[in-house]
């Protein structure tokens, strides 16, 4: 699995579309995804949409519940990577990232304006 660093500042407007939840690592058993320091594993739905252009939806791994984050609200996302994956014949592009928090409502309404977010 090749990873792929991704630079945040570049993407535009990222909102929450889906809140935090955890990843299932057995269906069957409803065991969750736990990392390797033993914190459980959140996916987050994420609305990427840069100016002039169609939004993308992404889901992205964090470790560690986001506080704050619901749905409808921007986040700032740190320490994106993407890895590519195959399995068979089938593949893709998984993220992970270091933290998802919200932005303060300030800044969210300045950007709105056009302003320094």
């Amino acid at each position: 699995m090749q990873s792929i660093p991704v630079d945040g500042t570049r993407l535009g407007t990222m909102t929450c579309i889906v809140a935090p939840e955890a990843r299932i690592a057995n269906r069957e058993t409803g065991e969750v995804r736990k990392d390797r320091e033993g914190q459980t594993v959140y996916t987050v739905g994420v609305a990427v949409r840069q100016d002039g252009r169609r939004a993308s939806i992404i889901e992205i791994s964090v470790s560690g519940e986001p506080v704050g984050v619901v749905e409808g609200v921007r986040v700032h996302v740190t320490g994106l990577t993407a890895f590519s994956w195959a399995m068979g014949d089938r593949h893709g592009l998984s993220f992970r990232a270091d933290a998802i928090t919200p932005v303060p409502a300030q800044a969210s309404a300045a950007s709105r304006k056009g302003g320094d977010a």
